[in-house]
């Protein structure tokens, strides 16, 4: 089943491993970068996961996981950012893509419990 936000995580998942292979091979960091390699990818595992929820209370915390996942990601990119391992052009890039999933997992969560309340 593809959803948007399936498609948007997957996406973004495939530039961290673009920003991932960056880090490692110009500019020789291997701490930080993994890090927001584990974090970055993991959103779209926990969608994927969601999908398959046994629940619609499973539902919520898998993209409550993938929302936590996704702020870790921004606070690794902030930090590749303000240690100049990242230029400003592909921090934004890469930080509106991260703060543009975390808003649809919000808006996605709180439907989900809204219409748990409605039931």
């Amino acid at each position: 089943m593809a959803s948007i936000l399936g498609d948007k995580s997957l996406q973004f998942a495939l530039s961290i491993i673009e920003v991932y292979k960056l880090l490692v091979s110009e500019k020789k960091e291997f701490v930080l970068s993994k890090q927001v390699l584990r974090s970055g990818t993991s959103i779209g595992a926990n969608i994927r996961e969601a999908q398959n929820a046994e629940s619609k209370m499973d539902f919520i915390h898998k993209l409550a996981i993938a929302q936590k996942e996704c702020d870790e990601t921004l606070y690794w990119l902030e930090l590749l950012f303000k240690s100049n391992y990242l230029q400003q052009d592909k921090y934004d890039e890469m930080s509106g893509k991260a703060h543009e999933i975390i808003k649809m997992l919000r808006s996605s969560i709180l439907t989900v419990k809204s219409k748990l309340k409605k039931t």
